[in-house]
């Protein structure tokens, strides 16, 4: 199990924390998601023998936010 904090620009409402929980959230392999917008932040534990960290950046990336 890897964790990981992502800087994620462009998050603003509880609409971007629903996209970015949801959509992550889906991905195999992914077991937990959590968007803190105060520091514009996404903390993922996943496993990666299942999915890649540049799996879950395009996925945030997809939902029209910045991963720095």
């Amino acid at each position: 199990m890897m964790h990981t904090t992502l800087n994620v620009s462009g998050m603003s409402c509880g609409h971007c924390v629903k996209a970015v929980e949801g959509s992550v959230g889906e991905l195999s392999g992914v077991e937990s998601v959590k968007v803190n917008l105060e520091s514009g932040t996404v903390d993922v534990q996943f496993k990666p023998d299942q999915v890649s960290l540049e799996q879950i950046k395009e996925t945030i990336d997809d939902q029209g936010y910045d991963v720095e």
